[in-house]
Parts: C-alpha cells; structure tokens; sequence
C-alpha cells in the first residue's frame, strides 16, 4: 500500500548478531503490510455502511475477517522470531518490541523501534475505525428493526403469527 520496505540483506551473521532479528524484522513488515490491509478493508466498510448499500456489507465484513484470520496467523510467528532475536540480544524470551529495540545493536535497533511505532499507530487507527464501524452496525440494525416494526403496524400484523 503506499510503504516502502528498505532492501537489507545480512549475512548469517552481522556485527555479531544471527539471522534472528532479520527474521524478526521480514515478519514485522509482513504484519505491517496486513495491518495496513485491515485497515483499507475497514475503511471500505465504513463507505458501504455510509452509503446505505446494505447489499455489500456482508461481503466487506467477510474481507476484513479474512485479513484478520491472515493476521493472526503471522502472530505465531512474530513470537517465534522475537524470542530468537530476544535470545540474540542476551534477552529472555518473551521480550517486547520495545525491550528488544533498546538492546539490539544498530542499525537493528532503529529499524525495530520503526516497526514498534508503525504498529501502535496502525493499530490505534484500526481500532478507532473498527469501533466506528461497529457502531454504524448496530444503528443500521436498530434503523431496519423500526422500519419494519412500522410497515407491520401499518399493516396491522404486529404481534401476530
């Protein structure tokens, strides 16, 4: 979408340090590259639930819900790669992003504290978006829920099976 990833290639082993944040750093742009995804798809959704074409909201929601799927697949491998970084840098496993870019040795550490706030922000915008989106949901729905309360009174089949 729009980012552009650097081109690094690194030795097995670079200033000392394995292949491990190297690794780690190829999954953090491939979240970063499903993160924008999601949130192309949600801002899709957003126009088809601003525009009123019902029609399509099934299918964007189904989008954004496959790129999720996609999204958590690559979470098991962010945790395998960042304890293998983590082990590198003399860190336990279980290191955060933050904790790993503050022991990792340049240019390693620029790189992954990039990748810490690229993905704080993406993730702030899909949440806001999301909770936005859900919020036009459940409006259309009560807004459907009345409209056809009010075509069963005019027709005088309220309550009635």
């Amino acid at each position: 979408m729009g980012m552009v990833r650097p081109a690094i290639s690194w030795p097995s082993r670079h200033m000392g340090v394995a292949l491990g944040l190297n690794e780690l750093s190829t999954v953090l742009w491939r979240e970063r590259e499903l993160l924008e995804s999601l949130l192309f798809k949600l801002e899709e959704e957003e126009l088809v639930l601003a525009s009123g074409r019902v029609r399509w909201v099934g299918r964007a929601t189904r989008e954004v819900e496959a790129v999720l799927d996609q999204v958590r697949g690559i979470e098991l491998g962010r945790a395998v790669e960042s304890d293998d970084a983590a082990r590198e840098v003399g860190l336990p496993a279980g290191a955060s992003l933050q904790e790993l870019a503050e022991a990792a040795p340049a240019p390693w550490n620029d790189l992954l504290r990039g990748h810490h706030v690229a993905l704080t922000d993406l993730t702030s915008q899909i949440d806001a978006l999301a909770h936005s989106n859900r919020d036009a949901l459940i409006q259309s729905v009560r807004a459907t829920q009345d409209a056809l309360l009010g075509i069963l009174d005019t027709v005088g089949m309220r309550g009635e099976r």
